[in-house]
């Protein structure tokens, strides 16, 4: 038991690491933020993103 704490704290800490990413990345889409950190000005995929309004 004691050979494999460390594997169990090092797999809950990337586990809880995985969630929060993919929760940022469902409220953000909720909001309507971008996904990419460049913007969507000369992004080629823009029109598939974001509908127009």
């Amino acid at each position: 038991m004691d050979l494999n704490l460390p594997t169990i704290i090092v797999a809950a800490i990337i586990a809880v690491a995985v969630i929060a990413i993919i929760a940022k990345s469902i409220a953000d889409k909720k909001k309507g933020k971008s996904s990419c950190a460049c913007g969507c000005s000369g992004c080629a995929m823009s029109d598939v993103c974001h509908s127009k309004k």
